[in-house]
């Protein structure tokens, strides 16, 4: 079957059918050469016709294959349109998450004031071991971030070992939490 390319209704089929008329009027010169040729318009005059009903047919079923068409983009749209709204969701609740480690984080750091900050790295480093091992964690744990890496280091050498372990521990479980959750993004 012919496709639906020609559009332009039977204006095709006609011409061709005028210009096999026009070649069987002027005809050839010899009986064998009018034998091939009437053989020839006969084949085109068949394939005139088919076009004749194939472009109806076409014309016909045009409108509902470009409305096919377009509930097919319709839909593909749609579905674009619901996973960019998917990722929008991801990224928000991506942003919330890290909005909340940022509050956490500067509510660790405003529990050392810097008056108190002060006056821990003027003390003697064994004396400000005892102290900072009998704080809590997260209070210990912000002071020894806000001093100068020397004094937190002889600080830490100061304590026992366990309690250095837990407060080291605390000081950087904040870029662990950080580490986790660019790995599960």
């Amino acid at each position: 079957m012919r496709s639906c390319s020609n559009r332009g209704g039977r204006g095709g089929a006609v011409a061709s059918a005028v210009a096999l008329m026009a070649l069987a009027i002027s005809g050839p010169a010899s009986a064998q050469e009018k034998a091939a040729d009437t053989r020839g318009t006969a084949a085109r005059a068949a394939e005139a016709l088919k076009d004749a009903k194939a472009n109806p047919y076409c014309a016909n079923i045009a409108d509902a294959a470009a409305d096919a068409r377009f509930a097919w983009q319709k839909e593909t749209l749609a579905s674009l349109e619901r996973e960019i709204e998917g990722r929008i969701k991801a990224l928000e609740e991506k942003r919330a998450e890290y909005e909340a480690w940022l509050k956490r984080r500067n509510e660790f750091l405003a529990k050392a004031d810097e008056a108190v900050v002060a006056i821990y790295s003027r003390m003697r480093p064994d004396a400000a071991a005892l102290q900072l091992a009998n704080m809590q964690d997260d209070t210990a744990a912000a002071i020894l971030a806000k001093l100068n890496p020397r004094s937190a280091s002889a600080v830490l050498n100061e304590m026992e070992p366990a309690r250095a372990a837990q407060l080291t521990g605390v000081m950087t479980d904040t870029s662990k939490r950080n580490a986790e959750s660019e790995k599960s993004g």
